[in-house]
């Protein structure tokens, strides 16, 4: 079972400057909720209460502004700082102390997911007692992503990141969940020509131990990359419409720990009092009326 989490919210939004050189890109707006506040909320609809946030040098305190240590909405948030973005496996020999003898999760911050049966999927993933779990979507453009071939019988068969032409359309989105041998496997990797330790290269080492297992998003699903402007506001419309119509939000933190048990109605009065007079806290007033 696994019980930590990381959200890898480094990076440097090149992207997306100038907006980032003043703001951490997942500090920016995503219709009404800081980009943070979707992968934070994925980890908690897994069940998962003991997360680590990976930051860029400097950044710290923005985060802990709006998050605080999680005690606000049941959970414990630790935070470290990296002082120069190393690739995605960095983030378990960073959280290595965090970890300890434990199974991990690893969301990245830019990453939105959303499906009737996402629940679901994540709690059969935190399930996993040994080797790695990815979860993987169709895209229409899989030359753009890391893409995963699997067979008949749902075995990967190969980890390419963004091929030219390849025979699968299953991207790996970027939701891992890995045994405690992550954190070894991470320190053997070697930088690629970016410089960087390449999560392919992770995912490919459980490969060839035949420890690698899919998990899909399914039809129906989204999964949404904000790393550039167009994709950042694509899914904020995404966002804006779905609400809208529905009445309901998309990652509301607050209503996910109060669904969950994790706090009271005078802890959802303690939010509203924190966000003050707004829409999302007008939400939260429903909640406990």
């Amino acid at each position: 079972m696994i019980k930590k989490g990381i959200i890898l919210a480094g990076g440097l939004g090149t992207r997306m400057s100038p907006l980032t050189k003043a703001v951490n890109k997942q500090l920016l707006p995503i219709y009404d909720k800081p980009l943070i506040y979707y992968p934070l909320s994925v980890l908690m609809l897994a069940g998962i209460r003991d997360i680590l946030v990976i930051v860029n040098k400097g950044q710290l305190n923005q985060f802990r502004k709006i998050l605080s240590n999680g005690e606000r909405l049941g959970i414990k948030i630790n935070y470290i700082e990296q002082k120069t973005p190393r690739g995605l496996p960095d983030a378990f020999i960073l959280g290595e102390k965090f970890i300890g003898k434990n199974n991990i999760a690893l969301i990245l911050g830019d990453n939105f997911f959303y499906g009737q049966s996402l629940t679901n999927k994540l709690k059969n993933c935190i399930k996993l007692k040994s080797g790695c779990k990815i979860l993987l979507h169709s895209v229409k453009n899989p030359n753009l992503y890391g893409v995963a071939t699997i067979n008949k019988k749902n075995r990967i068969l190969s980890l390419k990141e963004k091929p030219k032409n390849s025979k699968s359309n299953l991207a790996i989105t970027g939701l891992y969940f890995f045994d405690n041998k992550v954190v070894n496997l991470s320190k053997t990797l070697k930088p690629s020509k970016r410089k960087e330790l390449e999560i392919i290269d992770l995912l490919n080492k459980y490969k060839k131990n035949k420890k690698i297992y899919p998990e899909f998003l399914g039809r129906g699903g989204a999964w949404l990359d904000t790393g550039s402007i167009n994709d950042f506001y694509n899914t904020t419309s995404f966002v804006s419409a779905l609400e809208n119509r529905q009445g309901l939000k998309i990652a509301c933190l607050e209503e996910i720990a109060f669904t969950n048990g994790w706090i009271n109605k005078s802890q959802i009065k303690i939010a509203i009092n924190f966000y003050g007079n707004c829409q999302y806290s007008d939400y939260l007033k429903r909640l406990i009326n």
